[in-house]
């Protein structure tokens, strides 16, 4: 790998004279990643090779693609919004397949030390604001700038969360009661039509001692209703156990909306509130995904099996949301 990635950095990166500390990182569902250090004279540079895995067939439907996804992460980064700076998109004749080379951000993006270690202690209460403002940024992007993507609305994704549902045979009345909660609530089109980061959560953020240094992972991103990322970044599954701060377990509905706000765009609460509801369905649905890929194999990760147990957990997540009690909505 670090042989061919030198040859490959070789030919669009000035002055480069090697690369080396090549390591795979673990992680990431569907995509290969690579990180590694180019090696020049005015001093090393951290990269991240991110890829499609070798032998990888056609990209999933909802995925936007790498070469999109490249594109996504390069207007971010030149509307000042935090993202990796793209170095290089990968061609067919460097022998690396398909995907693009960006800059190492340094941080953290495991939950469970952004959550607990004292270090994190201080930026904590201002991340619920700052990931509103980021937010904004993102879905102020010019469309018109943007690669084509997916159009997506509540309608479609109702549509698309029932097929796949429906596909596993695995019957469950909380998932049913969801669906029709959605159908009967479909708030319809949105009046804006923005980008949707589409997966703005825990695990593709990367936070450091001052705080949102980058957003990751534009591999579900399309065109739809803003209101869709706010809701995303509430569901339960990303508070990893304290559940009495709604905004990736931090912070309060309320800091991330005013961080939106304060960047001039307007927020729609009972919209959001729609979306955490799809958010939370969709998750339990993707569980369910990975527990039927566990059962069906060849692969059979222990991993797909533990997330396709925390299926059960979404059911409960989906009652609190539909069913709440009297003066407590979490």
């Amino acid at each position: 790998m670090e042989a061919l990635l030198g040859r490959c950095v070789a030919s669009w990166y000035p002055g480069a004279t090697g690369v080396i500390n090549a390591i795979r990182l673990s992680g990431g569902a569907s995509q290969e990643t690579w990180s590694f250090d180019i090696e020049h004279p005015g001093g090393n540079v951290g990269a991240i090779l991110r890829r499609a895995p070798q032998g990888y067939g056609a990209a999933p439907a909802r995925a936007a693609g790498l070469n999109a996804e490249a594109i996504l992460m390069q207007r971010a980064y030149d509307a000042g919004v935090p993202s990796p700076r793209v170095l290089h998109v990968l061609q067919p004749d460097e022998g690396l397949g398909t995907g693009f080379i960006m800059e190492r951000v340094e941080g953290e993006t495991i939950p469970r030390k952004i959550l607990r270690d004292q270090e994190f202690a201080q930026v904590r209460p201002k991340l619920a604001r700052q990931l509103g403002s980021v937010l904004a940024g993102i879905h102020g992007l010019e469309l018109s700038a943007l690669p084509e993507l997916r159009r997506m609305t509540a309608a479609k994704e109702i549509a698309e969360l029932e097929r796949d549902y429906r596909s596993f045979d695995w019957p469950r009345p909380v998932f049913e009661l969801a669906l029709r909660w959605l159908r009967d609530r479909d708030p319809g089109p949105s009046a804006e039509i923005t980008l949707v980061h589409g997966d703005f959560r825990h695990g593709n953020l990367i936070i450091g001692l001052d705080g949102l240094r980058a957003v990751l992972d534009w591999e579900l991103a399309h065109f739809g209703d803003p209101m869709e990322d706010l809701g995303w970044v509430c569901v339960n599954s990303w508070r990893f156990g304290h559940i009495d701060k709604p905004v990736g377990g931090f912070g309060s509905r309320e800091e991330l909306f005013a961080g939106y706000e304060a960047a001039g765009r307007s927020v729609d609460p009972d919209r959001v509130m729609f979306w955490e509801v799809m958010g939370t369905l969709r998750w339990g649905v993707m569980c369910c995904g990975m527990m039927q890929r566990f059962r069906i194999g060849p692969e059979h990760s222990v991993e797909r099996a533990m997330i396709g147990r925390r299926s059960s957990e979404t059911e409960i997540d989906l009652l609190r949301l539909l069913s709440p009690r009297k003066n407590v909505r979490l």
